[in-house]
């Protein structure tokens, strides 16, 4: 790896099917989803930032900056991203930046490493089967080219982002949690994830 990696907590915005609220910000084992997010994330890269488009002051005293997206009209996943880089190329040192979701509390402890594994160009996560795109390492080099993808307007789906920048994908395993095992990669969508996750803490308690 040529540099350093940074860290992006893609914290979306309100959930319609959480009642409205910003899902990272509801508690899970009594803490906010996003600062469990954060202390899977601070091991594996710094400085880290959390893109919203909330008001900042709700994600003022997590101890990580806090990064709007650039462009108008919520465009998604990848406006975050976009942040995420213009943000990560003003810090010395850094190369890379490691997005990942913040409604996703169990991603892997090693997620960083796997991914730079694959080499300075760049990789994304998979698991069972299923692309992850958000949870990616992601060359600072690919700002430009990734500003003018969001300009041209023709889709703003992550993964033809990725098949277009030619990043490599690294599959990970089901990792254990108490006396099961869970997919890595859960995300927190409705109560009923929440109320999911919050048994998936308790048997590793």
């Amino acid at each position: 790896m040529a540099g350093q990696i940074a860290g992006l907590i893609l914290a979306g915005g309100r959930s319609s099917r959480m009642g409205g609220t910003d899902k990272t910000l509801l508690p899970l084992g009594g803490r906010p989803m996003v600062v469990r997010v954060l202390d899977r994330l601070q091991p594996q890269a710094a400085p880290i930032a959390i893109n919203t488009n909330a008001d900042a002051a709700l994600f003022a005293n997590f101890g990580a900056d806090i990064v709007a997206d650039t462009i108008a009209g919520h465009q998604g996943p990848l406006a975050g991203i976009l942040a995420g880089l213009e943000w990560a190329a003003q810090k010395p040192g850094v190369s890379h930046l490691l997005s990942v979701a913040g409604d996703t509390p169990f991603f892997p402890a090693d997620l960083a490493v796997q991914l730079a594994s694959r080499g300075d160009h760049g990789a994304f996560a998979a698991s069972n089967g299923r692309m992850h795109p958000t949870f990616a390492l992601w060359p600072l080099s690919l700002r430009d080219g990734l500003a003018a993808f969001l300009e041209s307007g023709d889709t703003r789906r992550v993964m033809t982002f990725i098949e277009q920048a030619g990043l490599d994908v690294v599959d990970f395993p089901t990792v254990q949690f108490g006396a099961g095992t869970v997919d890595p990669f859960f995300n927190i969508n409705t109560p009923g994830d929440l109320a999911e996750a919050e048994r998936i803490l308790d048997g590793a308690n």
